[in-house]
């Protein structure tokens, strides 16, 4: 814990760590609160694909944690960064929520349902048949298939739901053509949340509730990994990885919790 305690920088997953859909989970606010305290450098890194930082922002702020809004970098972000460095200009159809949809917008890339360069697919309550068919039907007349996240499942207040992951397997199974994945564990999100927290990896730490994402992405980036178990994975589940996560938590309100007993 005192290593954890030591880092500078943290960058923090949101969904299973800080919130259950719009319940806050125990301890986040003396969490928040330490990390301001300690003049930690922290930046909420989500694989999640539907809010803007702003929006982020204010879902915090309703729970009462008031952050500002340049602590949050989404997939979202990063995927359209990603496609604009690709190919500067080009149009996309999009399967996804506003947050998706601004930042593309942000990058310069416009939205094309007639004969776009790139399918691109986050999470959305508003995922339905006649849009698999026509990304199939863009993706056979040559358009690039790409996913905001790998993860297959998030949590929610009502359990388990399907994810970005989940919603792009119809479409590379319909057309045998295999998405390029954008978030976490991708290094191009976790160089670019080490930019933004301006730290080295050697003094920076992640904390996730995943093995798959938020783990491995720690693991392969060369900073101190810690696992919750306050969101989708249990103690029985991290035995089955190969890789372990440096420390395991219930929550991140062990965290200062741990600093008071000191």
């Amino acid at each position: 814990m005192e290593l954890l305690q030591s880092k500078s920088g943290f960058i923090c997953d949101m969904d299973g760590v800080i919130y259950h859909g719009d319940q806050l989970l125990d301890g986040v606010k003396e969490f928040v609160d330490w990390l301001y305290t300690e003049k930690k450098k922290f930046l909420f890194l989500t694989n999640g694909s539907g809010k803007s930082p702003k929006e982020l922002q204010q879902k915090l702020a309703r729970m009462g944690i008031d952050v500002d809004e340049s602590h949050f970098y989404t997939s979202a972000l990063a995927t359209a960064k990603f496609v604009a460095s690709q190919k500067p200009g080009c149009t996309a159809y999009v399967i996804g929520d506003p947050g998706l949809l601004c930042a593309l917008h942000e990058e310069g890339i416009m939205i094309n349902n007639i004969n776009p360069d790139y399918v691109i697919v986050g999470e959305t309550y508003n995922y339905n048949y006649e849009a698999i068919c026509q990304a199939v039907h863009h993706i056979q007349n040559g358009a690039k298939l790409i996913g905001t996240n790998t993860d297959l499942t998030g949590p929610s207040e009502r359990g388990v739901i399907p994810a970005c992951r989940a919603l792009v397997a119809p479409i590379e199974m319909a057309t045998g053509k295999k998405a390029y994945f954008v978030g976490k564990p991708n290094p191009l999100m976790m160089r670019t949340g080490l930019q933004l927290l301006g730290v080295h990896s050697q003094d920076a730490a992640i904390i996730g509730d995943r093995m798959d994402t938020d783990i491995i992405a720690g693991i392969e980036t060369g900073i101190d990994t810690c696992l919750v178990l306050s969101g989708v994975t249990s103690t029985e589940m991290i035995k089955t990885y190969p890789y372990q996560p440096r420390i395991v938590l219930k929550g991140v309100g062990e965290i200062p919790k741990a600093s008071l007993c000191d």
